[in-house]
Protein backbone atom coordinates (compact mmCIF):
# COMPACT_ATOMS: atom_id res chain seq x y z
CA UNK A 1 0.00 0.00 0.00
CA UNK A 2 1.34 3.41 -0.99
CA UNK A 3 2.26 6.03 1.59
CA UNK A 4 0.16 9.18 1.65
CA UNK A 5 2.44 11.57 -0.28
CA UNK A 6 0.54 14.69 -1.38
CA UNK A 7 3.41 16.63 -3.00
CA UNK A 8 4.97 16.15 -6.46
CA UNK A 9 7.42 13.30 -6.92
CA UNK A 10 9.99 13.79 -9.68
CA UNK A 11 12.22 10.98 -10.89
CA UNK A 12 15.49 12.24 -12.37
CA UNK A 13 17.00 9.59 -14.64
CA UNK A 14 20.14 9.57 -16.75
CA UNK A 15 23.35 7.66 -17.23
CA UNK A 16 26.16 7.96 -14.70
CA UNK A 17 27.79 11.35 -15.31
CA UNK A 18 24.81 12.84 -17.14
CA UNK A 19 24.55 15.73 -14.69
CA UNK A 20 21.63 14.51 -12.59
CA UNK A 21 23.21 15.75 -9.36
CA UNK A 22 24.05 19.17 -10.78
CA UNK A 23 20.53 19.62 -12.12
CA UNK A 24 19.01 18.41 -8.85
CA UNK A 25 21.05 21.04 -6.95
CA UNK A 26 19.60 23.71 -9.25
CA UNK A 27 16.04 22.35 -8.78
CA UNK A 28 16.46 22.32 -4.99
CA UNK A 29 17.68 25.93 -5.07
CA UNK A 30 14.83 27.18 -7.26
CA UNK A 31 11.88 25.06 -6.10
CA UNK A 32 12.83 24.12 -2.51
CA UNK A 33 12.51 20.37 -3.11
CA UNK A 34 13.95 17.51 -1.09
CA UNK A 35 16.68 15.81 -3.13
CA UNK A 36 17.13 12.10 -2.54
CA UNK A 37 19.84 10.33 -4.51
CA UNK A 38 19.62 6.56 -4.45
CA UNK A 39 23.39 6.54 -5.01
CA UNK A 40 24.02 8.86 -2.05
CA UNK A 41 21.69 6.83 0.16
CA UNK A 42 23.58 3.67 -0.82
CA UNK A 43 27.01 5.28 -0.30
CA UNK A 44 25.88 6.56 3.11
CA UNK A 45 24.84 3.04 4.04
CA UNK A 46 28.22 1.72 2.83
CA UNK A 47 30.12 4.34 4.86
CA UNK A 48 28.09 3.45 7.97
CA UNK A 49 30.17 0.27 8.21
CA UNK A 50 27.09 -1.91 8.74
CA UNK A 51 26.95 -5.49 7.49
CA UNK A 52 24.43 -4.38 4.87
CA UNK A 53 26.81 -1.55 3.90
CA UNK A 54 29.70 -3.96 3.34
CA UNK A 55 27.52 -6.18 1.15
CA UNK A 56 26.35 -3.15 -0.83
CA UNK A 57 29.95 -2.00 -1.32
CA UNK A 58 30.93 -5.27 -2.97
CA UNK A 59 27.92 -5.17 -5.30
CA UNK A 60 28.56 -1.53 -6.31
CA UNK A 61 32.27 -2.13 -6.97
CA UNK A 62 31.32 -4.90 -9.41
CA UNK A 63 29.07 -2.40 -11.24
CA UNK A 64 25.96 -4.47 -10.47
CA UNK A 65 22.54 -3.34 -9.27
CA UNK A 66 21.72 -3.45 -5.58
CA UNK A 67 18.59 -5.34 -4.44
CA UNK A 68 15.56 -3.28 -5.43
CA UNK A 69 13.90 -3.75 -2.04
CA UNK A 70 16.94 -2.42 -0.15
CA UNK A 71 17.03 0.70 -2.32
CA UNK A 72 13.27 1.15 -1.98
CA UNK A 73 13.49 0.79 1.80
CA UNK A 74 16.21 3.46 1.98
CA UNK A 75 14.14 5.81 -0.21
CA UNK A 76 10.93 5.21 1.73
CA UNK A 77 12.64 5.92 5.06
CA UNK A 78 14.07 9.18 3.69
CA UNK A 79 10.77 10.27 2.12
CA UNK A 80 8.73 9.52 5.22
CA UNK A 81 11.17 11.44 7.44
CA UNK A 82 10.71 14.53 5.22
CA UNK A 83 7.05 14.12 4.21
CA UNK A 84 5.57 16.67 6.63
CA UNK A 85 7.63 19.63 5.38
CA UNK A 86 8.56 18.80 1.76
CA UNK A 87 7.28 20.86 -1.19
CA UNK A 88 8.18 17.92 -3.42
CA UNK A 89 10.74 15.16 -3.86
CA UNK A 90 13.50 14.75 -6.43
CA UNK A 91 14.41 11.09 -6.65
CA UNK A 92 17.81 11.09 -8.35
CA UNK A 93 18.92 7.99 -10.25
CA UNK A 94 15.80 5.97 -9.56
CA UNK A 95 14.19 3.77 -10.76
CA UNK A 96 16.92 1.88 -12.57
CA UNK A 97 14.57 -0.95 -13.57
CA UNK A 98 10.91 -0.98 -14.59
CA UNK A 99 10.05 -3.20 -11.61
CA UNK A 100 11.62 -0.67 -9.21
CA UNK A 101 9.30 2.00 -10.56
CA UNK A 102 6.28 -0.23 -10.13
CA UNK A 103 7.26 -1.09 -6.54
CA UNK A 104 7.91 2.59 -5.78
CA UNK A 105 4.43 3.55 -6.94
CA UNK A 106 2.86 0.65 -5.01
CA UNK A 107 4.73 1.28 -1.74
CA UNK A 108 5.39 5.05 -1.77
CA UNK A 109 3.35 6.99 -4.32
CA UNK A 110 2.78 7.91 -7.97
CA UNK A 111 5.47 9.75 -9.88
CA UNK A 112 4.40 13.19 -11.17
CA UNK A 113 7.05 13.60 -13.90
CA UNK A 114 10.17 11.78 -15.11
CA UNK A 115 13.09 13.95 -16.22
CA UNK A 116 15.49 11.96 -18.40
CA UNK A 117 18.86 13.76 -18.44
CA UNK A 118 20.28 12.46 -21.71
CA UNK A 119 23.92 12.49 -22.91
CA UNK A 120 26.01 10.43 -25.31
CA UNK A 121 28.08 7.58 -23.85
CA UNK A 122 31.34 9.25 -24.92
CA UNK A 123 30.34 12.34 -22.95
CA UNK A 124 29.44 10.24 -19.88
CA UNK A 125 32.76 8.35 -19.91
CA UNK A 126 34.73 11.60 -20.28
CA UNK A 127 32.83 13.25 -17.43
CA UNK A 128 33.20 10.27 -15.10
CA UNK A 129 36.93 9.89 -15.75
CA UNK A 130 37.28 13.61 -14.98
CA UNK A 131 35.28 13.17 -11.78
CA UNK A 132 37.48 10.23 -10.79
CA UNK A 133 40.44 12.57 -10.39
CA UNK A 134 38.78 14.24 -7.38
CA UNK A 135 35.93 11.99 -6.18
CA UNK A 136 37.78 9.13 -4.55
CA UNK A 137 34.86 6.90 -5.59
CA UNK A 138 35.83 3.28 -6.20
CA UNK A 139 33.30 3.02 -9.03
CA UNK A 140 34.88 5.86 -11.08
CA UNK A 141 37.34 3.81 -13.13
CA UNK A 142 37.08 3.03 -16.84
CA UNK A 143 36.29 -0.69 -16.54
CA UNK A 144 33.55 -0.14 -13.95
CA UNK A 145 32.20 2.88 -15.87
CA UNK A 146 31.72 0.74 -18.99
CA UNK A 147 29.93 -1.94 -16.94
CA UNK A 148 27.74 0.73 -15.32
CA UNK A 149 26.80 2.17 -18.72
CA UNK A 150 25.97 -1.28 -20.08
CA UNK A 151 23.81 -2.01 -17.02
CA UNK A 152 22.15 1.41 -17.33
CA UNK A 153 21.25 0.96 -20.99
CA UNK A 154 20.04 -2.60 -20.46
CA UNK A 155 17.40 -1.47 -17.96
CA UNK A 156 16.71 2.22 -18.69
CA UNK A 157 14.87 1.73 -21.99
CA UNK A 158 12.22 -0.40 -20.26
CA UNK A 159 11.74 2.28 -17.57
CA UNK A 160 11.35 5.04 -20.16
CA UNK A 161 8.90 2.93 -22.16
CA UNK A 162 6.79 2.17 -19.06
CA UNK A 163 6.60 5.87 -18.11
CA UNK A 164 6.61 7.35 -21.61
CA UNK A 165 3.61 9.62 -21.00
CA UNK A 166 5.31 11.22 -17.97
CA UNK A 167 8.87 11.35 -19.38
CA UNK A 168 10.52 14.57 -20.55
CA UNK A 169 13.88 14.20 -22.32
CA UNK A 170 16.47 16.81 -21.36
CA UNK A 171 19.57 17.21 -23.56
CA UNK A 172 22.51 17.47 -21.12
CA UNK A 173 25.22 18.06 -23.71
CA UNK A 174 25.02 21.91 -23.53
CA UNK A 175 26.17 24.11 -20.63
CA UNK A 176 24.38 23.51 -17.30
CA UNK A 177 22.44 26.80 -17.55
CA UNK A 178 21.01 25.74 -20.93
CA UNK A 179 20.14 22.29 -19.58
CA UNK A 180 18.35 23.83 -16.59
CA UNK A 181 16.24 26.09 -18.83
CA UNK A 182 14.84 22.92 -20.43
CA UNK A 183 13.95 21.59 -16.98
CA UNK A 184 12.26 24.86 -15.96
CA UNK A 185 9.90 24.56 -18.93
CA UNK A 186 8.52 21.37 -17.35
CA UNK A 187 8.69 22.22 -13.64
CA UNK A 188 7.53 25.86 -13.60
CA UNK A 189 3.92 24.80 -14.38
CA UNK A 190 4.01 22.22 -11.54
CA UNK A 191 5.40 24.63 -8.91
CA UNK A 192 3.74 27.92 -9.93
Amino acid sequence: MAANISVPIIWVLGGPGSGKGTMCDKMVAKYGLVHLSSGDLLRNEVSSGSARGKELSAVMERGELVSRQIVLDLLKEAIMSNAASAKGFLIDGYPREKEQGELFEQQIGAVTIVLYIDAADDTLVKRLLGRALTSGRADDNEETIKKRLHTFHTHNDAVLAAYESKTKRIDSEPAPEVVFKQIELHLDPIFK
